[in-house]
């Protein structure tokens, strides 16, 4: 840190030598008129004797990522956000002021240039400079080529030098991008409707998970950031909008891992006289869709591991699913207190309180999840943990839902709604009885939701979709920040 302290320094002095001179260091008039990737995708093809017959100035601006000085010319790398190019630069071709200024600047200034094209003894593509004009100047030096910028939470926190100098991050988060203009065009096409709705609520719903408390002045009232934008989607169903999507941050005010951060993005969507069956048809073919677009196929390999994206995903209940991987016999899944006891001896997270329908949760997230690499939809959810679902029609205690592994991660939950009113009052009356047991993650009674809902809601279904965990899958990283620009971090010691 010392290093670059002294370097910023020895800028610093730079700077103000050139302030004296009368140099502009943040001109804001320079007309690009062509790219990097533009220049190498016409050109890069084409033989030195072509290049010289072609009579054609082109102008571009971008940092420059390295120099190499040779007294009276120069070579270095200009950058853009297409890409790289070589330019070369001549005090004969620019001319004396010209050249003293190129000799003042730094790795990391910006520059805009002009000039013909050609190809280099070694056969590189480049630019012969006959105008360069300082764009701006970069008073931090970047970090060292050669050793980059490894340390992972310094290239979290400075995600703007982590881009500058990872060519691996920058093509992350332009996937990242990729995927979500997919997911929007698959909807799109199928007369989905994007809308917006609050980010802060008076009541917090949608989810099972502890909110971030804010306050409004002027209302004088407590709002809560939203852990899900479910109940207001449903309410824009009740009002005539069939089929409604949003793709958006919601906020946990829980704990930080590799696979959470405390906002997130969610593509959550509501489709009316569908079924979670037919929803599960729609996940398969919409993150088939975004795969294809981004890797150009429906198979991948994650962490070394190979997915198939492109065979039809296994469908499977909760309870065959926890036989099968935890080896727990069916008969003690029908029983608290022999669930109980079977969770407790293989290391569950339960408690003497948990009902049947939390135990065998829990039993999947501990037994099951982990053995789920290829797309596996898991079916028939306990009512007691899905207290938004539709009870299924031939066994009441199990919700019409599904939750969708892939990797090893749950991706997606999705199910048909509950759109009975008097249901819907008694699921959140027992939400309430279990937050005043201490429960702080049930859900709260919402009058306004119950009120939506007896005006007439359709038969509907919907599901919410971890966009940052399907980039994660799509783009081979094992942790949720290198997906996120900015994640959460404790804060900083010290600025150097």
């Amino acid at each position: 840190m010392e290093e670059g302290g002294q370097l910023r320094n020895q800028r610093l002095e730079k700077i103000q030598q050139m302030r004296e001179e009368g140099l502009e260091l943040f001109p804001n008039d320079f007309k690009v008129q062509h790219t990097s990737h533009e220049i190498l995708e016409i050109h890069g093809s084409q033989s030195a004797e072509a290049l010289e017959k072609l009579d054609q100035i082109f102008v571009l601006a971008g940092r420059i990522m390295a120099i190499r000085r040779f007294g009276k010319a120069s070579f270095f790398h200009l950058q853009d956000r297409t890409g790289r190019i070589q330019a070369y630069i001549k005090k004969d071709q620019v001319g004396h002021d010209t050249y003293a200024l190129f000799k003042k600047l730094d790795v990391g200034d910006f520059v805009g240039i002009s000039g013909r094209i050609f190809r280099t003894k070694t056969g590189e593509l480049t630019i012969a400079v006959d105008s360069l004009r300082l764009l701006t100047k970069a008073v931090r030096p970047l970090p060292e080529k050669f050793h980059k910028l490894r340390d992972t939470e310094t290239r979290y926190r400075r995600r703007y030098v982590d881009l500058l100098v990872n060519q691996e991050v920058r093509e992350v988060f332009i996937k990242r991008a990729r995927i979500i203009q997919a997911l929007r065009f698959f909807l799109n096409e199928r007369e989905f409707l994007e809308v917006e709705t609050p980010m802060m609520q008076p009541i917090p719903g949608g989810a099972t998970a502890r909110p971030f408390r804010t306050y409004h002045n002027a209302l004088d009232m407590e709002l809560y950031l939203r852990i899900a934008p479910e109940l207001y989607l449903k309410r824009l169903v009740v009002g005539g909008l069939e089929r409604v999507y949003e793709i958006n941050r919601n906020f946990r005010n829980e704990g930080i891992s590799t696979q959470h951060n405390p906002e997130f993005t969610m593509l959550e969507l509501y489709m009316s006289y569908a079924t979670h069956e037919g929803l599960m048809d729609l996940t398969e073919e919409m993150i088939r869709h975004a795969c294809r677009e981004v890797l150009g196929r429906a198979r991948l390999v994650y962490q070394g591991r190979e997915i198939d994206l492109a065979r039809p995903w296994q469908r499977i209940t909760v309870k065959e699913a926890i036989a099968r991987y935890g080896a727990v016999d069916n008969a003690v899944l029908e029983d608290r207190e022999k669930a109980l006891e079977a969770a407790m001896s293989l290391g569950c997270n339960v408690t003497p309180k948990m009902g049947l329908g939390k135990i065998i949760t829990q039993m999947l997230d501990h037994l099951v999840e982990p053995h789920l690499i290829q797309p596996t939809f898991v079916i028939g959810f306990p009512t007691e943990v899905s207290p938004l679902s539709r009870r299924n029609d031939q066994d009441p205690e199990v919700a019409d839902r599904f939750e969708l592994y892939v990797a090893a991660r749950e991706l997606v939950n999705g199910f048909s709604e509950l759109n009975d009113p008097f249901d819907q009052r008694e699921r959140f009356r027992l939400q309430v009885q279990e937050r005043e047991a201490g429960d702080e993650e049930a859900h709260l009674m919402d009058e306004d939701y119950i009120r939506a809902l007896e005006y007439g809601m359709p038969p509907t279904a919907g599901l919410g979709l971890g966009v940052d965990r399907l980039a994660m899958i799509l783009t081979d990283v094992s942790s949720i920040r290198d997906v996120i620009l900015f994640p959460h971090l404790r804060p900083e010691k010290s600025h150097p």
